[in-house]
């Protein structure tokens, strides 16, 4: 058995180094192989397994306690929140199966599902939300992403430690009945609920083993999947969680997510067979993707902005607004995306993405010339202090990634040719790369993305408020501060939007971030693998998905 592995992966080795393409479907056919999905199209698979690249190692499978989009991917699977949200239709009823909202918009009470269940069989019950909602927004949770909580009544105190997590708006009426109360009418809420920080969590197990509760054979979850496995830097396994009140509906057995954080690894991977569906894909490979296996490429619209971020509490940015300006204005985003990352992403000359309801700042200088953006940036960079006798020095950190060292390689050229700043890259492990940004220490330039949890301006302004514990930049703006919070308490849509609109021109005049571009999702998935559905937030749920006969 070792030795037929070995000679299959010889012979992919010899495919890829050959430089040959991937069989493919067609291939497949021609070479008197099973048609995909049997003569109807729709035969299933026997075997209903799914093997996933996931980025990068995740943080922590704990939902109250993560950040990143490769440990939503895998929470996703594990976890059900009050809501859950579907490509085409938008928010769905998920763990509640309906609910009702007040007439002033701040009272919603949701009604469980009697036959929702805990992978162990317990039944999932209002107070395990109340209860998981006072977890996440609980000081000694260690949470940064309580912040997201904010619209219910007393969040703000208990997350400052000003209230006890009890004085939450939320009570269980009954073991199937959940009130949550919110500090005033929040039309993105129900988005709000089917994030991680809104999950539940199972309170006897989270009790018995603290801070180690979620791993393999401890953790218990409420989604269509459960915990298996988990190897750590080689992969994770679940599989059907068979007290899921859906599983009926639920096609996929087990699926396999691996920690890939080097495109071409992963793209050599998905030739071999070896993987269904891609994380990302390399950008300097998109054209030979493109011409090999175009049925096999998926490129669509995504809801979140690729950014640099710069540690506005540390020289050389703290207080120097003209050098972060003229950085900003160096970068050739035109350039970059034509040329660099070339699957359609959308130069960003503002910070929000094209959120609902929500009108894009741009600002005045997006339709200047490059060359008359360069000169201002050479203006305002003599105006810091610098200038190409006396440069500036200064490091970028990227998690490893080959494609985000592609992007830091060319906006240091940039830099260097526009103003002759002197970059030093600096590469750092997923979870070690996070916690270097978060202390604010020696930080200066990173690199950073934000993908919408709920489609709202809000949720890309949010975490650039001076409390946010996603604040990775240190920035602190008080009228910025001010114009969210009063955004947060605004009825009229349209008011809300303005204030939304003025705080974000004041993020591009005080230039804590340099929006870089608009993302799409890249990935390569196998004809294989039925209902896939691209998603503007790329919430791909296994659970949606079914193995075809291949």
């Amino acid at each position: 058995m070792l030795r037929v592995a070995f000679l299959y992966a010889l012979a992919c080795l010899s495919l890829l180094l050959s430089g040959c393409s991937d069989p493919g479907s067609a291939g497949r056919e021609a070479a008197g192989q099973t048609k995909i999905g049997g003569e109807s199209g729709r035969e299933l698979a026997a075997r209903q397994v799914l093997r996933r690249g996931n980025g990068a190692e995740p943080q922590s499978l704990d939902p109250h306690k993560s950040e990143g989009v490769p440990e939503s991917n895998l929470q996703r699977d594990l976890f059900e929140g009050l809501t859950n949200d579907d490509p085409e239709l938008g928010i769905v009823p998920g763990a509640a199966r309906a609910w009702e909202i007040s007439a002033d918009g701040t009272v919603y009470v949701f009604h469980m599902r009697e036959n929702g269940r805990w992978s162990n069989g317990d039944p999932v019950t209002a107070q395990d939300f109340a209860y998981g909602l006072r977890r996440s927004v609980d000081p000694a949770t260690l949470s940064n992403y309580s912040i997201m909580l904010r619209p219910i009544l007393n969040a703000e105190k208990v997350i400052a430690g000003e209230l006890p997590p009890e004085a939450l708006g939320v009570r269980a009426i009954d073991d199937l009945t959940l009130e949550i109360r919110l500090e005033a009418p929040t039309p993105y809420f129900l988005g709000v609920l089917n994030h991680s920080s809104a999950y539940p969590v199972h309170r006897p197990t989270v009790e018995r083993y603290g801070g180690r509760w979620a791993r393999p054979g401890r953790l218990v979850s409420n989604g269509a999947y459960r915990l298996k496995d988990w190897v750590m830097q080689s992969h994770i396994v679940m599989e059907r969680n068979p007290y899921y009140w859906d599983n009926d509906n639920t096609t996929i057995d087990e699926v396999w997510f691996y920690p890939i954080e080097n495109q071409s690894t992963e793209l050599q991977r998905y030739r071999a067979d070896a993987l269904d569906m891609t994380y990302d894909l390399p950008f300097r490979q998109l054209g030979w993707i493109r011409e090999n296996l175009p049925d096999e490429l998926v490129i669509s619209e995504y809801l979140g902005v690729y950014y640099y971020g710069l540690n506005v509490t540390q020289p050389p940015f703290k207080d120097n607004v003209e050098l972060r300006r003229a950085l900003n204005l160096a970068v050739d985003r035109e350039i970059l995306t034509r040329q660099v990352t070339t699957a359609g992403e959308i130069p960003a000359y503002g910070y929000v993405p094209r959120a609902a309801n929500y009108e894009q700042v741009v600002p005045e200088w997006a339709a200047w010339t490059q060359e008359e953006r360069v000169a201002e940036a050479r203006r305002l960079y003599e105006a810091a202090g610098y200038s190409r006798d006396n440069p500036l020095k200064v490091q970028i950190l990227y998690n490893t990634h080959e494609n985000h060292r592609t992007i830091a390689v060319a906006i240091a050229s940039m830099w260097k040719e526009a103003l002759g700043i002197e970059v030093e890259l600096v590469n750092e492990e997923w979870k070690v790369y996070l916690e270097t940004r978060r202390t604010k220490q020696t930080t200066q330039v990173f690199r950073a993305g934000w993908i919408a949890d709920y489609n709202d301006a809000y949720n890309f302004l949010e975490i650039l408020h001076s409390q946010s514990g996603l604040n990775d930049p240190g920035w602190n703006n008080p009228q910025y501060d001010a114009l969210l919070e009063e955004a947060a308490r605004e009825n009229d849509l349209e008011r809300r939007a303005e204030l939304m609109h003025q705080a974000e021109q004041l993020v591009m005049e005080d230039v804590p971030v340099i929006p870089v571009y608009f993302y799409v999702t890249k990935r390569l998935v196998k004809p294989w693998v039925g209902n896939y559905r691209p998603h503007v937030q790329d919430f791909i749920q296994t659970k949606d998905l079914e193995i075809l006969k291949h």
